[in-house]
């Protein structure tokens, strides 16, 4: 029997990741979708000795695109076809999240609506018909609680059962368009190989979506379609008095207003009573006291990252110092055991060293995610960026940034302004990224030990200001326009659930080990040649070609307070991952974190580490970073002015703060 295809699509935040969770559990692998660098995740689980192989897709409000991520879902769910389309929706919202619903019906594709958080649905006192939704909509309607799994059995017996059946299209009444809408699905319907549904085209087109206009002209016969369609609408727009696209979503809406009322019934107390989310929201979204409380979450992290990581990540240094120890006694004193030793364990060593810390930081990453308030952090911090010509909006892929900048790159396609995404993807690399964390915690808790928490923090605050500077900058310059306000749903709080947080906090955590073993693994072995060449030269000296290597630009860092050689070969080997600035201190002192806490003292001053850390934080992006900044943006333009920005900014600021507090200090 053939292998059943499923797509899994909703609105941002209506619990679709946890459904996807439910359903494949550690059955998944993510790649990228054909031609762009968004994440796509597939995954797949049994029933009924069938195979069904589930696609998770991006989020998105209707099959009207506006961004790439919406772009991807709706190629997907037009050309591919799945055998089933299940909708995730957020039930305590039905009028909202119904509308792609719609949509697809409107297609006649087959669909499975899963209507999630019915918990929060019976503690809001809304009771919904499930047999009268279903019947309504001629398909099946599935009630979960993804978070603890409910429902989700029904769910997959629910795709077999309907994976073999086809429905017909819902047509919803457009009125005074239904004549149009009639004449140009009579001229689709004579264009040979012309596979879209008529009905739903003829829709798309008088709404004006350009891609199903591109899809059309690519027949001989659409020019003419098209041609109709231009003439038509002004025609039509007289006649109701607004714009066709208004008019028809207004119908959609009054449809779905009406199937609610049907369906559903509120009981009210004798006094509305403010959710939890509501009393909260008081609170964190203060214009006040939110970016205060806001400052406070983000210090508490970073006080956890480096205060309950530290005691972890001495257990793996002492593990890979024995190690090392053993294998120079068992190999002896030569080429073999300074390569195992000094170069991949020493090297690779003192980055692995710093995991806990970054699987602590994921982990408190992912329970911010998965309980509501990252969606409200772009909110507490819109006035501010408004009153800075910036997008609210853009402060989410700079959040997602923390993590990793390549992701929080991506994550500018949600922009619908292509000024705003390109602004926002090039202020993204001063996001201070897990990368660079393991500087921060090596330095902090070398030269600031009892307050290395509040250090790192300063770190992370001062990407966002350069960030925020950088933009001031660039829009004076590149981009003179007005910002749109921001408009974006608020999920509820919810209680993340443990899985849902481990799994978030293992694959993002997985990326960096799996650096570790490739581009790390490389830079490390690459610097131990280096410092072993040319052959009889003491191992990691000024004489080696590393050596020459960095004596060459360290006079560039002398008046940052870190002019010797092998700080600038850190630095340098540091564009290829900003692991490998740790990695490369490592393997050129051929110790372990430990064996480092105790060189760097005579190298740096509490001056010096913390202009260190400054340039490693804001200095050229890593290669990685750099790629998909030109993929993202499709111009060596834009891609120049991020790497020669960031180095001018990263040497200016940090000779600066060293000459500056050479004054004071």
């Amino acid at each position: 029997m053939k292998e059943i295809t499923i797509s899994l699509c909703g609105n941002p935040n209506s619990g679709k990741t946890t459904i996807f969770n439910a359903l494949t559990g550690a059955r998944q692998k993510t790649g990228n979708w054909p031609g762009v660098t968004v994440e796509r995740k597939e995954g797949v689980f049994e029933e009924d000795g069938r195979r069904i192989k589930v696609v998770d897709l991006p989020g998105t409000y209707s099959l009207t695109a506006y961004s790439i991520d919406e772009r991807i879902a709706r190629d997907f769910l037009v050309n591919e076809r799945p055998d089933v389309n299940v909708v995730i929706t957020d039930a305590t919202n039905l009028e909202r999240n119904l509308y792609l619903t719609i949509e697809l019906l409107e297609m006649g594709v087959n669909c499975i609506l899963d209507l999630n958080m019915m918990d929060m649905v019976e503690k809001r006192g809304i009771k919904i018909d499930i047999k009268k939704l279903s019947a309504s909509l001629g398909i099946p309607v599935i009630p979960t609680v993804g978070i603890r799994k409910k429902g989700i059995d029904e769910l997959r017996k629910a795709i077999i059962q309907f994976a073999e059946k086809r429905t017909s299209p819902l047509k919803i009444d457009y009125g005074i368009l239904e004549d149009s809408i009639g004449r140009i699905s009579e001229m689709l319907a004579k264009i040979k190989g012309f596979r879209l549904p008529e009905r739903w085209t003829a829709i798309k087109l008088l709404e004006g979506d350009e891609q199903v206009k591109e899809w059309l002209l690519s027949f001989p016969e659409g020019k003419e379609v098209v041609s109709f369609v231009e003439d038509e609408i002004p025609k039509l727009e007289e006649k109701i008095g607004e714009d066709v696209e208004s008019y028809i979503v207004e119908r959609r809406y009054g449809f779905i207003s009406g199937l609610v009322k049907e369906c559903t019934e509120k009981v009210l107390a004798i006094e509305e009573k403010l959710s939890i989310s509501d009393r909260i929201d008081r609170i964190v979204l203060n214009r006040w006291i939110g970016i205060p409380i806001f400052l406070f979450f983000m210090w508490i992290s970073f006080k956890l990252v480096f205060d309950v990581g530290s005691p972890f990540a001495d257990y793996i240094d002492q593990f890979f110092g024995f190690l090392g120890d053993y294998v120079k006694k068992e190999i002896g004193e030569n080429w073999i055991s300074s390569f195992i030793a000094d170069g991949i364990i020493s090297g690779i060593g003192s980055v692995l060293v710093f995991l806990p810390n970054i699987m602590i930081l994921f982990l408190i990453i992912g329970f911010l995610e998965d309980c509501g308030y990252m969606a409200r952090a772009a909110f507490v911090v819109d006035r501010l960026m408004h009153s800075l010509g910036l997008h609210g909006k853009s402060f989410i892929p700079m959040i997602l940034g923390f993590g990793c900048n390549i992701p929080g790159i991506m994550a500018c396609r949600t922009l619908e302004s292509e000024k705003d995404r390109i602004l926002t993807i090039l202020i993204n690399p001063f996001m201070s990224c897990s990368a660079r964390l393991p500087i921060y915690v090596l330095f902090a808790g070398v030269f600031f030990q009892k307050n290395a928490g509040t250090v790192i923090f300063i770190m992370y605050v001062l990407g966002i200001i350069v960030a925020i500077l950088t933009a001031i900058i660039f829009k004076k310059i590149f981009f003179k326009t007005e910002v749109a306000p921001l408009v974006m749903e608020l999920p509820p709080y919810r209680m993340p659930t443990l899985k849902n947080v481990l799994i978030q906090m293992w694959e993002r955590s997985f990326l960096f080990i799996k650096k570790a073993g490739t581009v790390i693994f490389a830079g490390v072995v690459l610097v131990w040649f280096l410092s072993s060449m040319p052959p009889g030269v003491e191992y990691a000296s000024k004489d080696s070609w590393i050596g020459c290597l960095g004596r060459a630009f360290a006079p560039i860092f002398e008046p940052a307070g870190f002019g010797f050689w092998q700080a600038a070969v850190a630095l340098i080997f540091g564009i290829l991952a900003k692991e490998v600035v740790v990695g490369t201190l490592g393997t050129l002192y051929g110790v372990e974190e430990e064996g480092l806490s105790k060189i760097l003292p005579k190298y740096f001053t509490k001056l010096s580490s913390f202009s260190f850390m400054v340039m490693s934080l804001l200095y050229i992006p890593c290669i990685a970073s750099i790629g998909v900044i030109k993929s993202e943006t499709g111009s060596w333009k834009w891609t120049a002015i991020a790497v020669f920005w960031s180095l001018f900014v990263g040497w200016t600021i940090s000779v600066l703060f060293y000459q500056m507090g050479k004054i004071f200090v």
